[in-house]
């Protein structure tokens, strides 16, 4: 009854080596068996003991052999040979595992990705290329197989990174009673038809990106919080220290046109003054000189004028000269001094000496 108990595992790698275990400490617990195989047919079969073991726990527990033939027998017995434990007779081209493809090239179109690998030299027509994708949003593979030796998929979106993985398979059961497919090829990983090291790669150019971006927009928020406070410290400085008005900006032709030369000016001014006074019939200015009479017929010496201007009656008769300087002129009894000449000043009097 043991023939029909005894389960094996058969594979033909890619029909070069044969590898059949089985399960040794629970079908052979207390004994070591021993394994022969033939790929011969007819009464005059030549049985070849196992050249390499596999071990489990130092009980033989399977055996790797050269593919010979399409038609494999297989014996298992006792350490000594002496009793058949188990026999069976198979087509070793119905258990063959690929190899890994090989030459794997990937093709970029817009958002279709093409990828073809060699042709293997036997068995081309029972074989599928299977190609598995997923980006770094997806849990799960996504599958797609197509005859040797090329696939291809469309809906690639070149914003993100992907994955690849390919191998090929064997068609069951026309070419195979177990489905075996081969290793996975080395995973790749993709972002608009360039090749990256890997997905974390993506990740990091991103989040540097971010933290770039970030950075920019941190600087022109402090730029900008800069710009305020200097403009509101300015207006805040000019309501507390308002600006003096410079005499240059205000008597611009006396600057000009005179070169800084008030008698000059003056003299200019008090021809513009009688000029209005004319036309207006009002008097701008008064000029007081009797004491100036009388020191000049008694004593040769000479007094400079006095020249006393009533900028209040100047300002009410549109005089801009007069107007100007007694906007600058305090309204107290003062006595100061500008551009050479001193004036006194009291109440809407103004005395140049």
């Amino acid at each position: 009854g043991w023939k029909d108990a005894i389960s094996t595992a058969i594979i033909n790698f890619n029909n070069e080596n044969m590898q059949i275990t089985w399960a040794a400490r629970e079908l052979f617990p207390s004994e070591n068996v021993s394994f022969s195989y033939t790929f011969d047919e007819g009464k005059h079969k030549v049985w070849k003991p196992c050249p390499t073991y596999l071990l489990d726990q130092d009980y033989n527990s399977g055996c790797l052999f050269k593919t010979e033939g399409p038609t494999l027998a297989i014996s298992i017995r006792n350490s000594n040979g002496s009793e058949e434990f188990f026999s069976k007779r198979l087509k070793s081209d119905f258990y063959i595992k690929p190899n890994r493809p090989e030459n794997v090239t990937f093709f970029w179109k817009e958002d279709t990705v093409t990828v073809s690998c060699n042709k293997p030299e036997r068995a081309v027509k029972c074989l599928r290329l299977e190609l598995q994708y997923k980006s770094k949003f997806d849990k799960d593979w996504q599958s797609r197989t197509s005859k040797c030796c090329s696939v291809g998929e469309q809906g690639f979106d070149p914003r993100k990174c992907y994955s690849f993985r390919v191998r090929l398979k064997r068609l069951v059961p026309h070419c195979n009673v177990v489905n075996y497919s081969s290793d996975w090829e080395a995973e790749t990983f993709w972002m608009n038809g360039t090749l990256l090291d890997s997905c974390d790669d993506d990740i990091k150019s991103q989040s540097n990106t971010i933290i770039v971006s970030s950075f920019l927009l941190a600087v022109l928020l402090m730029i900008l919080t800069f710009l305020i406070l200097l403009c509101k410290w300015q207006r805040l400085q000019k309501s507390f220290m308002p600006a003096i008005p410079a005499p240059k900006c205000i008597f611009a032709d006396l600057f000009n046109d005179h070169n800084g030369n008030f008698q000059e000016w003056i003299n200019k001014t008090d021809h513009v003054m009688v000029q209005t006074k004319l036309e207006y019939e009002e008097p701008e200015f008064i000029i007081e000189a009797e004491s100036l009479q009388e020191d000049e017929k008694n004593s040769d010496k000479q007094v400079p004028q006095e020249k006393i201007f009533s900028f209040s009656r100047a300002a009410e008769n549109n005089d801009p000269k007069a107007a100007q300087i007694a906007c600058l002129m305090p309204t107290s009894n003062t006595i100061a001094s500008f551009a050479g000449f001193q004036i006194l000043m009291n109440d809407d009097m103004y005395v140049m000496l």
